[in-house]
């Protein structure tokens, strides 16, 4: 085939051999003697070079832009000593919050802040405290972009692989390669060459310095190629000090990064301040293209020769326009494949010239001369400034991260090879295209314009709505979203529980729009929405209510309808599907975190369940709907549920009332009246079971509501589950016996089963198991069976009937929840013919065969709950043969005995059990347990895990740490110390800084104490026993300490710390100051004052009280009804006004109590009371007139 030079020389039309050696020596000719080092002049630069790169560790605590939220490890290096700077990468600096550390090569850690991450180039800058470091002697590394050269011999020092220290050779290959891709939804540079060698660098590497061996750098690390040994350097011409860039041109010095960023610190000598570098766009992708191509693309003979004398020797080729992003300056007049010849009149075919001209020009004009087709044009394109559209603001609701979408991300390319960017933490694949430069102008640009509504993470509430990541808001409740203020302003107007319609764009899919409908969602575990703002003098991004004054709105249901506006639906008697009224569609979404650990992986997924009564306000739904535990939730609403009638007409909210899993149905609570129409016609039988043969009908939803009827004959009434323990710990159906049916309806249909005369007879209910393939491989998996309704019958009774157990707040109604008595024991069964082998004698088996003939099983123990009665006295294996003498054969029996000692009379708690263990018959007295259905019921975060008490699928595991089990890990966040740190969940936190915790009061104890910033050391204890100590540093700024807890008592007696003398909140009740209310009529009146605000509370689901008017309205009631402003109490403050005293008493009352609103302003206070005065003044419920 020949060389290739030769046959590139060939194309070139008048080309020589001394043209092409010219053209391309920069390629072919060797390095200069003097540029050949010796091993000790290498040993000399890297002593004075190793001492100057620092293990950067970072963490970015929240998902913006193109980098989701975690902690990684990069390298930097120092290039001021003096100012305290080290230069780094982009990726490593992060667009969004960070929190660093730098370590020196002497192991002494310092904090670190970003001070400058580059808009669009691979390159940022963090700050340190020069005299923080105490114990190493160091010295700056010089950059020296200018010495960088085709086969220059080079090493790469930084911590490679995460190693501390890595040294890595090789040889500058080229100069002019295009910039990597990376990723189509990442960060990629652009409008720049990079240079690469063959050094093998991998993850963590990113930053490392390029260094020569006098020891400058040449270069900065950015990337590398995963299939091979390719590396990729950023050339420092524009981020170090001034250095000729040609015969007669220099670059500017003060336009550099770094010189403006030394200039900036010299200048604050009191405080720090932002550093602003000029940086200009167009908006706009050029690539370098060679000259070959651009013939083809049509450029003219005499204009290639006209560049070509003006252009440096070995010029190759010129800019070429690659895409250009919509509603940018360069819009409609620039296009795909135009050819730069002229910018202000110069030849320019460089980067880094051009960048100079439009950095200096922000604001200005610069004129374009292009060929397009051969044809010349000159258009004037206005230099935007690049720091306008680069984002430096997020909002953060309800777990959601949302920012202006930024030239970065308009900027994504969409296909290539496999690369990865250098930090460790960006395990991610990366492509590249293979074809070097033609296929990359397909793919570069997302086509969006800057400053749309960009989702970086959906959170809770747009995750449980299907919005994913990466989506562009359009519309929210049918209004335009063009702009993060916009969606601010559209928020502001809505309530909480408000339904509204979203409509959301895709890369991805970006012809179509997509409509969801999201409930707005302000859980207390989340902050109202907030605003937040970087802050380069400081480092941190600084966060501020987003709503300050939010307009009046009235309630809202869950349709999304005001509650005034609610049409009834008629239906006429007769409507043939009236027999299918009581079914309803049941949807739980798993997407926040629960209280044991465990996600869903199956998503948001409607389950159909039907309603059981109408005289209690329940809904039976099994409990693999609702993932393993309750969700520690408020208390006005313990589960996020939301049920539809069969016809999809109404949707109205309902609460998990039994989360404790004694049984597997959950029993849902809903509000009755909130039903526009529905008639319950369902009636349930539990006696007598169903047996092998009896044909039933699985009656259901599908997944469009329509109400569906299937007949199946009953092949298994009793047989037993057994689903193994999951990798993590969560809710598993145990001591269960379900119908199995001779049709399998899949597992996407659930409903009840019913007889010939309509009569619930079982529940056909999902349950989720995990599939493991190997040690390392497993798959969940849902599979349906019938749950008979005997296992709810005496629970539902209990709760219709009041139960005897802690009440729970169920739609703002306080409930007695059943104690339900157990014995925490797993047992599965083994039948007769099998036990023989085990020791069982004969005349046992025989009892058993008597007692059950079909079954012909005996129940074994599997294991005990870690802290229950039976731990150490039941062992595995054991058989159970009787409990007070009477034999057993199934599950049903033991909840037959345990329900006896509930009905006795006596106190006793306790069963007799007949067991055979190894061969030998014994008698025990085993204790059983009760449980509620309050399931979790506080939970701390700290930062950023999720701690709380065992629930009990840890403690099927048999195994709680002697030190304490009451800290349980649950979850971790992405981005937190507890991330950062290595405190993963799975374990218990039993020491934290020495002191005991065996319970989250005394957990609570430990941290309330610890400073930000404070460095903690933590003791735990994993689930296979094995114990840890770390070391844990705590931001409160990113991430405060948080509780939630379901309060016991809605009216308490506290002592108070401020002069104030009560107060409610939602949640957990009204608080009266004893310290400060010392008369009964005092005491008497805050109560009813408080009350007013709960009996608001319950009334109106969408109570906002960051909302100032809605705390205005609040507030003008209770004082207009608890005769706060009676005439005598307003003699003995001082205020002495024979007419119009008391509406004056309660506006002077309201904006005393609005004022500590820290959402509402003087101003805001104001304009909210005025507003909504008339309507809430004379509003007296729930009395018919004021007293």
């Amino acid at each position: 085939m020949g060389d290739p030079l030769e046959r590139i020389g060939s194309e070139a039309s008048m080309a020589t051999e001394t043209g092409i050696k010219s053209d391309f020596c920069l390629e072919i000719d060797p390095p200069s003697r003097e540029t050949v080092a010796t091993a000790e002049d290498w040993r000399r630069a890297l002593d004075k070079v190793v001492p100057a790169v620092v293990v950067l560790r970072t963490t970015a605590c929240r998902a913006f832009d193109t980098e989701s939220a975690g902690a990684s490890y990069a390298t930097g290096f120092i290039v001021d000593k003096r100012r305290g700077i080290i230069l780094t990468n982009r990726h490593v600096v992060k667009p969004g919050p960070v929190v660093a550390e730098a370590t020196f090569v002497n192991r002494e850690e310092i904090p670190i802040y970003p001070v400058y991450r580059d808009p669009v180039h691979d390159f940022g800058f963090f700050s340190y405290d020069p005299s923080a470091v105490q114990f190493l002697s160091y010295e700056e590394i010089p950059l020296a972009p200018e010495a960088a050269s085709v086969g220059l011999e080079i090493r790469v020092v930084g911590n490679d692989s995460g190693e501390k220290v890595s040294i890595l050779a090789g040889t500058i290959a080229r100069l002019d390669r295009d910039a990597p891709h990376y990723k189509k939804d990442g960060y990629n540079d652009f409008n720049t060459f990079y240079m690469q060698a063959a050094s093998g660098t991998k993850g963590g590497s990113s930053g490392s310095p390029v260094i020569d061996w006098q020891g400058r750098a040449v270069a900065l690390n950015a990337g590398s190629k995963t299939s091979s040994a390719s590396a990729f350097f950023l050339p420092l011409q524009r981020y170090g000090p001034e250095y000729p860039v040609g015969d007669n041109e220099r670059v500017r010095h003060d336009s550099w990064a770094l010189s403006f960023l030394q200039k900036s610190i010299d200048l604050c000598t009191d405080k720090p301040k932002a550093v602003h570098i000029p940086r200009g766009t167009l908006q706009m992708t050029f690539v370098h293209k060679g000259f070959d191509e651009i013939r083809r693309l049509g450029l003219r003979t005499g204009t290639e020769q006209v560049v070509r004398h003006a252009s440096p020797p070995g010029e190759t080729g010129m800019l070429v326009v690659d895409s250009v992003v919509p509603s940018g300056p360069a819009d409609k007049q620039l296009e795909s494949g135009d050819v730069l010849v002229r910018v202000n009149g110069t030849v320019l075919t460089q980067f880094l010239n051009l960048e100079n001209l439009i950095d200096d020009g922000v604001g200005q004009i610069v004129e374009l001369e292009i060929e397009r087709g051969g044809q010349p044009l000159t258009v004037n394109v206005s230099v935007q400034d690049l720091h306008s559209i680069t984002p430096d603001h997020f909002l953060e609701v309800s777990g959601a991260i949302i920012h202006p979408l930024s030239y970065q991300q308009v900027n994504c390319c969409l296909f290539g090879l496999v690369f990865r960017l250098g930090s460790i933490c960006h395990e991610l694949i990366y492509r590249i295209d293979d074809l070097k430069h033609f296929l990359v102008s397909k793919a570069r640009n997302f086509r969006f314009p800057c400053g749309l509504a960009y989702v970086a993470d959906p959170g809770y509430m747009l995750f449980r709505a299907g919005v994913p990541r990466h989506a562009i808001i359009k519309k929210v409740a049918n209004e335009d979203i063009s702009c993060l203020a916009d969606l601010v302003s559209v928020l502001s107007k809505l309530s909480r529980g408000a339904r509204v319609p979203l409509e959301y764009m895709s890369h991805t899919d970006r012809h179509r729009k997509k409509s969801v409908l999201v409930t707005i969602d302000r859980h207390e575990w989340y902050a109202p929405p907030q605003l937040y703002t970087r802050n380069d003098s400081t480092g941190l991004w600084d966060g501020k209510p987003a709503i300050e004054l939010a307009a009046v709105s009235p309630p809202i249901d869950i349709n999304g309808l005001p509650i005034s506006q609610n049409i009834p639906l008629c239906h006429h008697d007769t409507d043939p599907m009236h027999e299918f009224r009581g079914v309803t569609d049941t949807a739980a979404t798993m997407g926040a975190s629960s209280g044991d650990g465990y996600q869903n992986d199956f998503g948001s997924e409607a389950k159909k369940q039907r309603v059981e009564d109408d005289s209690s306000d329940g809904t039976v739904a099994n409990a693999s709907l609702y993932g393993s535990e309750l969700k520690s939730d408020d208390a006005m609403e313990t589960d996020n549920t939301v049920l539809r009638d069969y016809e999809g007409a109404t949707a109205f909210s309902a609460n998990a009332s039994l989360a404790e899993r004694a049984i597997e149905p959950a029993l849902v609570m809903f509000e009755y009246n909130l039903v526009i129409e529905i008639t319950v016609l369902a009636k349930y039988v539990s006696e007598p079971a169903l047996q092998r043969g009896d044909s039933v009908y699985l009656v259901g939803l599908s997944r469009n509501l329509q109400a569906t009827s299937r007949k199946s004959i009953v092949t298994n009434p009793c047989a037993a589950l057994n689903i193994g323990s999951a990798d993590s710990p969560r809710y598993r159906a145990t001591n269960m016996e379900v119908i199995e049916l001779d049709t399998d309806f899949g597992s996407s249909f659930s409903g009840a089963l019913t007889d010939e005369q309509g009569r619930i007879r079982a529940i056909w209910g999902s349950f989720s198991t995990q599939i493991k393939y190997s040690s390392t491989t497993s798959e969940d998996h849902q599979f349906v069976r019938g749950i008979p309704v005997y296992a709810i019958s005496q629970v539902l009774e209990k709760i219709i009937t009041g139960g005897n157990g802690p009440a729970l707040l169920i739609n703002g109604i306080k409930r007695p929840m059943p104690l339900v008595r157990i014995l925490e024991v797993e047992l599965y069964p083994t039948l007769l013919s099998k036990a023989r082998s085990f020791g069982l004698s004969d005349e046992w088996v025989q009892i058993l065969v008597k007692k059950d003939p079909v079954r012909r099983q005996v129940l074994r123990v599997k294991g005990c709950l870690a802290g229950s009665k039976a731990e150490n006295l039941l062992e595995q294996g054991d058989m159970v043969l009787a409990v007070d003498k009477m034999p057993v054969t199934c599950y049903n029996d033991i909840e037959a005995a345990c329900l006896t000692l509930d009905k006795g009379t006596h106190s006793n708690e306790n069963l007799n059990l007949t067991i055979l263990r190894q061969g030998r018959e014994m008698e025990l007295v085993v204790g059983t347990d009760k449980r509620d259905g309050n399931g979790t019921t506080r939970v701390i975060n700290w930062c950023g895990c999720v701690v709380q008490d065992p629930h009990p699928a840890v403690r099927s595991l048999g195994f709680l740490p002697e030190e304490g089990h009451g800290v349980y890990v649950t979850r971790w966040c992405h981005g937190s110390p507890a991330n950062r740190y290595g405190l993963y969940a799975l374990q218990w936190i039993v020491e934290v800084n020495g002191k005991k915790t065996p319970d989250l009061n005394a957990f609570a104890d430990a941290t309330k104490e610890l400073e930000h910033g404070q460095f903690v050391r933590i003791r735990t204890v994993h689930l296979n026993g094995k114990p840890r100590v770390l070391t844990l540093k705590q931001d409160l700024h990113y991430w405060p300490t948080w509780e939630l807890r379901v309060g016991d008592n809605f009216v308490k007696a506290v002592v108070c710390t401020g002069p104030v003398a009560g107060g409610y909140t939602k949640g957990r009740g009204i608080t009266v100051c004893s310290n400060y209310l010392t008369i009964q009529d005092e005491v008497n009146q805050v109560v009813i004052h408080e009350l007013i605000h709960a009996y608001d509370e319950c009334r109106a689901k969408n109570l906002d009280w960051t909302n100032c008017a809605h705390h205005a309205c609040s507030e003008i009631r209770a004082g207009h009804l608890s005769g706060d402003c009676h005439f005598k109490r307003e003699l003995l403050r001082g205020f002495i006004k024979l007419r119009g005293h008391e509406q004056e008493c309660i506006k002077r009352r309201v904006l005393k109590s609005l004022r500590g609103n820290p959402y509402c302003s003087e101003v805001a206070a104001k304009d909210a009371m005025e507003a909504v005065w008339d309507t809430c003044y004379n509003d007296t419920k729930p009395f018919d007139r004021a007293p």
